[in-house]
């Protein structure tokens, strides 16, 4: 479990897990247009937009994700994303379960 000085990370697709672990910051864009999240963020409930989500780990290379849209939300420094389809399209391994 990530601290308070991090984020809980999930990513999932509607059939499958995508990648999960604690985090730095999260950036993604919505209907409403793109937002950034940081450790101590108010809580949001948004729809995703399609288009790509930018994840700074806690350790290790940023990791860059594809979506085709879905929601996105954010609740005591836990983030979900919930898309109907992702993939990582960066080199960076998944992270753990």
């Amino acid at each position: 479990m990530a601290d308070a000085a991090e984020l809980e990370v999930e990513i999932v697709a509607a059939d499958h897990f995508v990648w999960s672990g604690a985090a730095k910051m999260v950036k993604a864009r919505t209907s409403d247009g793109e937002i950034g999240i940081l450790p101590g963020h108010s809580p949001v409930l948004a729809i995703l937009a399609e288009g790509g989500l930018a994840i700074e780990p806690v350790s290790g290379s940023r990791i860059e994700v594809s979506v085709d849209g879905g929601f996105f939300s954010v609740d005591n420094n836990r983030v979900v994303i919930v898309a109907d389809n992702a993939k990582v399209t960066n080199e960076a391994t998944a992270g753990t379960r």
